[in-house]
C-alpha cells in the first residue's frame, strides 16, 4: 500500500480507502462488511469513510459493530462521518439538517455513539449551507476539535470559492480551517479537481478524499448491455444515479475504454481507479466494492497506476473528449 499526507496535515492516509455509502445496510450486512474491511484492512488501507446520511445511520451502525467485533488497535486506522443532510430525509426537522451549529454537534454525538467510538479522525460538512454564516461553521467544527470529538474537519462537495472562505474566516479567528475536501472524481466528473480547485491546492493545500471514483459503477462496464438485477443501479430509491449514469454518450465512451483496459490486461475498474490516483492531488480515493473479489481487483490498481504513461493518459483523454489541467503524480 501507498500513503500519502492528507494536504498539509501530518496524517498519512493509504491511497486507496474503503466507504460505506449506498452499500453497508441495504446491499452489504455484517457478515459481508466484516470480511471486506478485514480484506481492506489486511491489504493496507486505513481509512474508512461513512455519513450520517448514509442509511439513516444504519450504516454507521453496520461499521461501529464490525469494528467493535475487529478489535483493531484504534491507533492504526481512520473513520469519518459527515453531517448535513440529517438521517430522517423529508422527515428531518428543520433543527435536524443543515449546518448549525446544534446540528453540527448533535450529528458529531449520535455518529460518536453510532460507531461506538470515543473521537472520529475525520468529520465533513457534506455540502455547503448558505443559510448558516462561515463563522458559525469554522467555530463549531474547532470545538469539536477542542472537545477531542474529531482530529480533522473538511468538506463535501463544497465551492473552491467556500473552501477558501472558511480559511480565510479561520485564520482571522487563530483557528483551524478544512484540512481536506471531499468531491466526485472519475473520469466524468473532473471539473472540480482539475480546474476549480486548483487555486485552491495552491494557497491553502488542502487533502482530497474522492468519491465515485467507477461513476457508481459505468466505468466498470457493467451496464454496456443495460442494467443487472441486484446491481446498485437496480435500486429503485437510487433512480438519480441511473438518470445520472446512464446516458448513451456515456455508455459509448465505456466501451471504447474497454480496449485500453484490454491493451494494458486489465479491468475496467482497475484502469478508472488507477487514473484517479495519478492526480497528485488526490490524497485517497474511495472504494466501495460489495464483494471481496470486486474489492480485490479494484486493490490491482496500485500496481497498475504507474504503468499509465503519458501515452496511455493521452489515448484516455481522447476517448473521453477531454484536454485536462490536471497534473499526473508521475
Amino acid at each position: 500500500m501507498e500513503y500519502r499526507r492528507l494536504g498539509k496535515t501530518g496524517l498519512q492516509l493509504s491511497v486507496l480507502s474503503y466507504g460505506s455509502w449506498v452499500t453497508f445496510h441495504h446491499q452489504v450486512g455484517d457478515n459481508m462488511g466484516d470480511k471486506l474491511m478485514g480484506v481492506a484492512y489486511d491489504n493496507g488501507i486505513n481509512f474508512f469513510d461513512n455519513a450520517e446520511a448514509y442509511e439513516g445511520g444504519k450504516s454507521e451502525e453496520v461499521m461501529g459493530r464490525i469494528l467493535k467485533n475487529k478489535n483493531w488497535d484504534r491507533t492504526t486506522y481512520c473513520v469519518s462521518s459527515k453531517a448535513f443532510f440529517g438521517m430522517y430525509g423529508k422527515d428531518n426537522k428543520p433543527t435536524q439538517r443543515g449546518l448549525s451549529r446544534k446540528h453540527l454537534t448533535e450529528a458529531c454525538n449520535m455518529a460518536l455513539k453510532r460507531m461506538q467510538m470515543e473521537y472520529l479522525d475525520l468529520f465533513y460538512c457534506h455540502r455547503p449551507d448558505p443559510e448558516v454564516g462561515m463563522e458559525e461553521i469554522v467555530r463549531t467544527m474547532n470545538t469539536l476539535i477542542a472537545q477531542g470529538k474529531i482530529l480533522y474537519w473538511g468538506t463535501s462537495e463544497w465551492s473552491a470559492a467556500a473552501i477558501l472562505e472558511a480559511h480565510h474566516v479561520a485564520k482571522e479567528l487563530g483557528l483551524e480551517g478544512p484540512a481536506m475536501e471531499q468531491p466526485q472524481y472519475n473520469l466524468f466528473e473532473r471539473q472540480k479537481m482539475e480546474k476549480d480547485y486548483l487555486p485552491v491546492f495552491k494557497e491553502v493545500g488542502i487533502g482530497t478524499t474522492i468519491w465515485s471514483p467507477l461513476a457508481s459503477g459505468l466505468l466498470t462496464g457493467k451496464y454496456n448491455d443495460g442494467v443487472p438485477e441486484g446491481s446498485r443501479l437496480s435500486i429503485e430509491k437510487y433512480g438519480w444515479l441511473k438518470e445520472a449514469a446512464l446516458q448513451e454518450e456515456r455508455v459509448e465512451k465505456v466501451r471504447n475504454l474497454k480496449k485500453v483496459a484490454d491493451e494494458l490486461n486489465t479491468t475496467l475498474s482497475t484502469l478508472s481507479i488507477a487514473w484517479t490516483i495519478c492526480n497528485k492531488n488526490v490524497s485517497t480515493t474511495i472504494l466501495g466494492a460489495t464483494k471481496v473479489e470486486q474489492l480485490t481487483e479494484n486493490l490491482k490498481a496500485l500496481e497498475l497506476y504507474p504503468q499509465l504513461t503519458g501515452a496511455v493518459m493521452k489515448e484516455i483523454d481522447g476517448i473521453m473528449g477531454s484536454k485536462p489541467a490536471r497534473r499526473s503524480i508521475k
